[in-house]
């Protein structure tokens, strides 16, 4: 196999890019020659991601649908046009062996482009119930990667290879030294039980307006610590309200950079329900109470949590039910060792730690199979 070429394309949020980032880096490890180029979208994060792990990229002009009604769906059919342009104009350069579809709105022009080429596209579906874009690129795809079961329902069964969703190669069930170095990392006391609420990359208002409340009313009699990841969308308005307050039990930041050690000290998540976070839970084995969001395409969030809380492998609770029941879910749930240590039991039972090499082992057949 001499210097397979390959393009990764997708992104908009860490649940996109680290998972693409996964899969390169699997295909580096077994082929090192091989030449990989990501396409993202223009002035979303993957832009800066990408390139600190070491990957050129090459941002498209495309945009998502708004999901009210914004000015900004006007220029859309505008926007799809040129990138879809572009797209040609990338492969056209790099001359692709196989194009890699990892979700998010960048990968629509790039695949539907490529497929239309000639070009074998490998599909890499993370949720449990498939968007819009990954059913309509399915028909061309040569394989379509999933990390649920049961996806014969949007994908044609004879193209689909259950393998998990990729996930960052630090993530593994805790060590006791990983313990330690995290409660320091954070600065949190070891003999406090700790619940990690995280919003995803770019944040949760939903679960920011809890903790603010948290911080008002309950802060000061808990004998529990907390690590808050705010999203830097929110972080100016969290310091305003921070400012002034002394509040010892608290840890709080826009993007957590040492996530492996987060979950290390972390008893109890309190999360949204991305496909990524999910399938590092399940490779942790963290308890989680999941709180989907509900501004994403086919609720499909609530669809990744009801997978688990079927298996008794998490909780969920509804974003509209958040600020009433929440926060006395976690206090009820926090110290009852023995129900945490079944959720953790169960959902370590549902984790896929190799996936991103399986993938790649499937991008690279396919460039040998052209």
């Amino acid at each position: 196999m001499n210097n397979p070429r390959i393009i990764i394309s997708g992104g908009g949020t860490g649940g996109h890019i680290f998972p693409a980032l996964s899969i390169a880096n699997s295909i580096k490890e077994i082929c090192p020659e091989a030449e990989i180029l990501f396409v993202g979208a223009e002035g979303k994060m993957e832009m800066e991601r990408v390139p600190a792990a070491g990957y050129k990229i090459i941002g498209l002009p495309v945009a998502g649908l708004q999901r009210s009604l914004s000015p900004k769906n006007l220029a859309l059919p505008f926007k799809v046009i040129k990138s879809i342009r572009k797209a040609g104009e990338i492969l056209k350069s790099f001359k692709p062996d196989v194009a890699v579809g990892v979700g998010g709105f960048a990968s629509a022009p790039l695949l539907w482009s490529a497929s239309h080429k000639g070009i074998p596209c490998l599909l890499q579906e993370q949720n449990s119930y498939a968007g819009l874009t990954n059913k309509i690129l399915a028909k061309r795809a040569a394989r379509i990667c999933t990390a649920y079961e049961g996806m014969e329902k949007f994908f044609p069964a004879d193209r689909i290879l259950l393998t998990g969703n990729p996930i960052r190669k630090e993530i593994a069930p805790a060590t006791a030294a990983q313990r330690e170095e995290g409660y320091a990392f954070y600065g949190l006391d070891p003999h406090k039980k700790t619940l990690f609420v995280v919003g995803g990359s770019l944040g949760c208002g939903t679960l920011n307006r809890v903790m603010r409340d948290w911080v008002e009313h309950r802060a000061a009699s808990a004998d529990y610590q907390v690590i808050w990841q705010c999203g830097k969308y929110y972080k100016a308005g969290v310091d305003e309200f921070m400012a002034g307050r002394t509040v010892p039990n608290v840890y709080y930041t826009d993007f957590i950079k040492r996530m492996d050690l987060a979950y290390a000290v972390a008893d109890l998540l309190v999360s949204r329900a991305g496909a990524g976070t999910i399938s590092e839970l399940c490779v942790a084995g963290k308890p989680t109470i999941f709180v989907p969001s509900p501004n994403v395409a086919e609720d499909h969030q609530t669809h990744n949590a009801m997978a688990l809380v079927g298996k008794d492998a998490a909780l969920m609770v509804r974003d509209a039910d958040a600020d009433a029941q929440l926060l006395d879910t976690v206090e009820g749930l926090l110290p009852d060792a023995a129900r945490l240590a079944d959720l953790e039991r169960n959902i370590l039972k549902l984790g896929r730690k190799d996936a991103s090499e399986v993938i790649a082992k499937e991008v690279l057949k396919l460039v040998k199979n052209k």
